[in-house]
């Protein structure tokens, strides 16, 4: 779909770009640029509707927009959002972030069995998980469980292994990159995130483990995510191993990021790589030769206290390498959008996409809308 004016190649539009998702059968639903913590995806296919991630919560205190207006739209993103689940077939759930999933329970949904029926996707709940998801994860399911008139409990297995690699160890790129004067602390932190890497494996090796598949008694089927493959319909979907959240040994946990294949085009959903910031995470899309991605970018709304300049710029340095890679689209959102200040920290990303030939755009432009981050800021598009 790229148009090519002699040696030149030429941006595609947003228009052509929501044209293409279109006829791919793939509809963001709702995203942090239209107002509301959230990274919902829906996919159309012969065989049903796919939802990815159907989850929504408050953009944080500091963002400038009243609490009123924040609760607001939170509650018009899940009115949306269970209108869409009601009809899907399938559920994708990449982890346990209150904003990639709702709990059955969640008054917003009004119905609290709205998952019936559906097979489920979730991401592992026993292994490459944090402490909340770990119990999270199994909250949700035992909602769930409970209102098919079961439980738990009755679901529940010891461990099945006690070997869990360090997936730091086997990252590569990510070691080779020159860290200079911040080398010190970096092996510090990494020496840190190893003893919490350690200590999580006593919960995994250690806790009771949940049972997969999970068949209920109505209807529901429930998978886990990682490194499966499947065909549903038209479309292909294969999930990734466990990916950090962010940083390596990101305290946040790990996410089942995954690739869309459809109609001979190739789709990366990042989910939460928060940029990505690790090194080998953008070479693995870069040689998956995704046409499109769907990228969430680094959480800038948390610098200089929680995000440093170096991972910042790891983040911007592997999303021009990705543009570099020459995608149709990438759709940059989420944690990016969380600050009216954006602009100043991925405004550079704009710019060399632009010069590359690379249409870079939110949801909130594909449908058509404002930023709500350049709207509170007074940015224009």
């Amino acid at each position: 779909m790229k148009k090519v004016s002699g040696d030149d190649v030429v941006l595609i539009t947003v228009e052509d770009a929501r044209r293409l998702l279109e006829e791919l059968g793939v509809y963001p639903v709702w995203s942090d640029s239209m107002g509301v913590k959230s990274y919902s995806l829906l996919v159309r296919t012969s065989h049903g509707e796919v939802f990815i991630d159907p989850g929504a919560a408050a953009l944080q205190p500091g963002f400038p927009l009243p609490s009123i207006v924040k609760r607001e739209l939170r509650v018009k993103a899940i009115h949306e959002i269970a209108g869409l689940l009601r009809e899907a077939e399938y559920v994708v759930i990449t982890h346990y972030h209150h904003d990639h999933f709702l709990y059955p329970s969640d008054r917003g949904l009004g119905n609290p069995y709205i998952y019936r029926g559906k097979t489920l996707y979730i991401k592992d709940p026993n292994k490459y998980i944090n402490k909340s998801q770990w119990g999270r994860s199994r909250v949700f399911l035992s909602e769930l469980l409970r209102l098919a008139g079961s439980s738990l409990e009755e679901h529940l297995t010891e461990p099945l292994i006690n070997d869990f690699p360090d997936p730091v160890e086997e990252l590569e790129y990510a070691h080779r990159r020159n860290y200079g004067d911040y080398a010190p602390r970096r092996r510090e932190l990494l020496m840190k995130g190893r003893k919490w890497f350690e200590s999580l494996k006593e919960t995994w090796s250690n806790g009771a483990w949940i049972r997969e598949p999970l068949r209920l008694g109505d209807g529901t089927s429930i998978f886990f995510a990682d490194e499966k493959e499947l065909l549903i319909g038209s479309i292909r979907l294969r999930f990734t191993e466990p990916l950090f959240h962010g940083v390596e040994y990101d305290r946040t946990g790990w996410v089942a990021s995954l690739w869309l294949e459809a109609r001979n085009y190739k789709l990366f959903i990042s989910s939460d790589l928060m940029g990505p910031i690790i090194e080998d995470y953008a070479y693995m899309i870069i040689d998956n030769k995704p046409d499109i991605v769907f990228m969430d970018g680094p959480p800038v709304y948390l610098f200089p206290y929680m995000m440093n300049r170096i991972n910042l710029n790891r983040a911007i340095e592997n999303i021009k390498l990705i543009i570099d890679s020459q995608p149709l689209l990438i759709v940059y959102d989420h944690h990016l959008l969380r600050s009216p200040k954006w602009r100043m920290f991925a405004g550079e990303v704009l710019d060399y996409a632009s010069k590359k030939g690379v249409l870079v755009t939110t949801y909130a432009w594909l449908k058509g809308l404002d930023n709500v981050a350049d709207t509170v800021s007074g940015s224009s598009r």
